[in-house]
């Protein structure tokens, strides 16, 4: 899975950085994007709705900063 670390980003610079890399992995394979920014929780969900991709869930990288997992669908 590749991990995006967006700690100290503002939005929409975790989603802007997710469109630029999601390609990074193959169809099938995970991206997580590491945002500690509180509007990543509903932007990255919304951007998957957008663009077709699976969002897989919420979890916490190993410093407790919120992971958002998606899975490449095209």
């Amino acid at each position: 899975m590749l991990q995006l670390d967006c700690r100290e980003m503002v939005c929409p610079a975790p989603i802007i950085e997710l469109a630029r890399h999601v390609r990074d992995v193959a169809v099938g394979d995970l991206i997580a994007v590491v945002a500690s920014d509180a509007a990543a929780r509903v932007d990255v969900p919304a951007w998957c709705r957008m663009t077709g991709h699976e969002y897989v869930g919420e979890d916490l990288a190993g410093d407790e900063v919120p992971r958002y997992v998606v899975r490449r669908v095209e």
